[in-house]
């Protein structure tokens, strides 16, 4: 769910320090679905990686990426933003992007007849960038360059909170060395439940002109803040390493009216583990939708034991709810799909856009 304009040379030298030796292009085009003529200058990028390109003049573009999985982007500027689900096993036709010129949605117009809130960023600002960036030490060190492409809408009525952004949020994360160019889609904050969910498309891209301790640093905290997060999880089950990396799964059930945890034995056969004849990702489907996750070589932030008083505190511990229906499907680089009907809460809700890392980040 992000944006940069990268040239196509950036790509494939990523690509190449990337780990993994191997890697695959992926082709295509982008068209206005209206005039049916190309468009130059199109963003085309693998979501929540510093991998991206631009489009030639003919509105071709060629990007390559290391095995695995992604969601491609591709936007541009007055046009709805598209996206395609892309692997190494499904990269050899070109693809063909159509964008939509973009009006005003009718939901857009109701929230605006409610009223922008004026001075929504001095008012929400910092609200804003707690549920967004985070309240951690490395959300400590974030700054959004541009404040002002965010607009703030309020609901009383339906105690809501709505965020939009006209252009891409620009996030500084001077924690982790990287400049973050978040499409946002929507932002929403329920008073009543007291949740936030924020969906939208990042592009990663490595700060540059630092010293070397400065890269040092960088380093160091990027390998910190892998271990133990979704990213290093999703590795882990593909791979079936989730107890050699530091994890235990529980089934979680609610007995006599309270959350009971029962430990998995036998962990890839209770989750449905299975490969797929037709690609190198797997498959799972656990027999019940809450999984608890405990990451037991490393301990919760003091700042996260502090704010929840009632979480544990020797493991940092997380909890799934899958879909009902339907498989979760793993890439080997830890992409999976889809991402956005798998629930989090616990330790990993608490990390957010100041402690992520880009799919193509291997430690």
């Amino acid at each position: 769910m992000y944006k940069t304009l990268l040239s196509f040379c950036f790509a494939f030298l990523s690509v190449c320090a990337f780990s993994q030796s191997t890697y695959y292009y992926v082709t295509g085009m982008v068209l206005s679905a209206d005039a049916k003529t190309p468009l130059q200058g199109a963003s085309v990028f693998a979501e929540n990686t510093t991998l991206g390109t631009v489009t030639d003049q003919d509105g071709k573009f060629v990007l390559a990426l290391p095995n695995g999985g992604y969601s491609l982007v591709v936007s541009y500027t007055g046009f709805n933003t598209q996206s395609e689900r892309v692997s190494n096993n499904n990269a050899a036709m070109p693809l063909s992007f159509a964008l939509t010129t973009k009006e005003k949605l009718m939901g857009d117009v109701a929230i605006v007849s409610t009223g922008e809130v004026k001075n929504g960023w001095e008012k929400y600002g910092n609200f804003f960038l707690e549920e967004f960036i985070g309240k951690t030490k490395n959300s400590e060190q974030c700054s959004i360059r541009n404040p002002e492409v965010l607009k703030f809408f309020y609901s009383k009525r339906k105690g809501r909170l709505k965020v939009l952004a006209e252009q891409p949020i620009v996030i500084e994360n001077n924690a982790l060395g990287y400049t973050i160019k978040y499409e946002l889609d929507s932002f929403v904050h329920e008073y009543n439940s007291e949740l936030s969910v924020f969906t939208g498309y990042p592009l990663f891209e490595d700060m540059k002109d630092s010293t070397e301790a400065q890269k040092s640093s960088w380093k160091a905290a990027r390998e910190k803040a892998y271990y133990g997060s979704t990213l290093h999880f999703m590795r882990s089950f593909y791979n079936k390493q989730l107890e050699k990396e530091g994890y235990e799964l529980q089934l979680i059930l609610q007995l006599n009216n309270k959350d009971e945890a029962f430990k998995i034995k036998d962990v890839y056969s209770n989750m449905g583990y299975a490969t797929k004849d037709s690609s190198a990702s797997v498959t799972i489907k656990p027999k019940q939708p809450r999984i608890g996750v405990l990451y037991k070589k490393d301990k919760p932030t003091p700042d996260y034991i502090k704010a929840n008083l009632e979480e544990p505190t020797d493991f940092q511990f997380s909890t799934l709810i899958f879909p009902l229906e339907g498989n979760v499907e793993i890439e080997s680089n830890g992409f999976y799909f889809d991402q956005n009907e798998i629930t989090l809460s616990g330790y990993w809700s608490w990390l957010k856009m100041g402690d992520a890392l880009p799919y193509d980040f291997m430690p």
